[in-house]
This record gives structure tokens, C-alpha cells and sequence, in this order.
């Protein structure tokens, strides 16, 4: 169902990425019963979406000061911040230290295991989880989940864990945008994504 010209038709990706992109995309659809237009749909929606047209797989952590006070307030509050910024490695290891099964700030387990994928997976628990669940090497080599293959097979394994294919045959747009978001964020490209694609399929 998923192809080349299906990717680009609905500009959920350029020429390039869909070549790049299409045959661990449909591995992925094909191992998690992402096998129906709406669950195609708002599938590709959600990860065209979240990963900037498939241009973007590993979290962005160059923040300034202001940005880390406003996004991780008890993390970064003024004073502290000033000395993290634009510093991803310090950033991400004092952000995520300390939970998602991370070890603490000077452990380095929240740069080793920060977002990756087309839905970004993050923390040592979620990285451990997802090795475990679906074979591969993600807790070992998490570099790895920046990559195409991992990077859909992992977006695929967390669209199953979260029950979105329920959401997807529903055409529950707003329901799919939460259980990824944790709210409403980028609603209207999600949207506009969705109505392309399955006008295509």
C-alpha cells in the first residue's frame, strides 16, 4: 500500500526521502496491521508530521536559556539554565536524568538515550522495551534508532503499544494527535496531511 509515488503524491515527503523512506516504511506497516487506508493515513500523517517530513530523526536539544527555563522549568530554572545553553549533551543528560530509567546527570544515559525515530523514543526503559519487543539493538546501539529502519520500526511498535490503530479506524484525528502529543500541537498539519493522503489511497 505504501509507495514511492503514494509519499510524494501526498507531499508527505519529498522524492528523496521517499526513496529513502518507502521500503522500511512498509516493513513496518506490514508488522504492526497498519494495513487499511485510515490506519495508512493517519500513520504517515502522525510521523510526516512529527518528524518534519521524514527529514528529522533525532531530537533537537540546542536550546538558549529562556527556551530551557520555559520547556523544563524545575530543570533549568534562571541561573542554571545560563549555564547549559546550547549545550545539547549537558542539557540532555540533566533533563532526562533521573527517570525514563535513566541513571543521574553524570551517567550520560539521557544523551545516549535521547528522542529518536519518526515518533521520538526516549529514556533507557522505552529504548529497553522497544529492543526487547521487536528483536533488535536499540538498547545497545541507540544511534541506531536515527536510521530509517529502527526509525519507522519504532514510530510502528509505539503506534501498537498506544492502541492508535483503534484511533486511526475511527479517523480520530484529535484522539491520534494526544496519545503522541500529549495534546494538540501542530493539529492543523496533521489535519491537512491526513486529508492528502487518503485522498491517495
Amino acid at each position: 500500500m505504501i509507495t514511492e509515488s503514494l509519499l510524494v503524491a501526498s507531499q508527505t515527503c519529498s522524492p528523496a526521502m521517499a526513496e529513502k523512506w518507502c521500503v522500511p516504511l512498509r516493513y513496518t506497516c506490514s508488522n504492526f496491521d497498519i494495513n487499511t487506508p485510515n490506519r495508512v493515513a493517519g500513520f504517515l500523517a502522525q510521523i510526516g508530521h512529527e518528524s518534519g517530513g521524514f527529514r528529522f530523526t533525532s531530537e533537537n536539544l540546542n536550546y538558549r536559556a529562556e527556551a530551557l527555563t520555559r520547556v523544563w522549568p524545575t530543570r533549568f530554572p534562571p541561573g542554571i539554565a545560563e549555564s547549559y545553553a546550547m549545550q545539547p549533551e549537558r542539557i540532555a543528560n540533566r533533563a532526562y536524568a533521573d527517570r525514563m530509567g535513566n541513571g543521574d546527570e553524570a551517567s550520560g544515559d539521557g544523551w545516549k538515550y535521547k528522542g529518536r525515530g519518526l515518533i521520538q523514543l526516549t529514556g533507557k526503559d522505552n529504548y529497553a522495551a522497544f529492543s526487547m519487543s521487536a528483536d533488535n539493538e536499540a538498547l545497545i546501539k541507540p544511534h541506531l534508532v536515527a536510521e530509517p529502519e529502527l526509525a519507522a520500526l519504532s514510530a510502528g511498535w509505539f503506534w501498537r503499544k498506544n492502541g492508535l490503530n483503534a484511533l486511526a479506524d475511527d479517523k480520530d484525528i484529535v484522539g491520534m494527535t494526544k496519545r503522541i502529543n500529549g495534546g494538540t500541537n501542530g493539529l492543523d498539519d496533521r489535519q491537512m496531511r491526513y486529508s492528502r493522503l487518503i485522498s491517495c489511497l
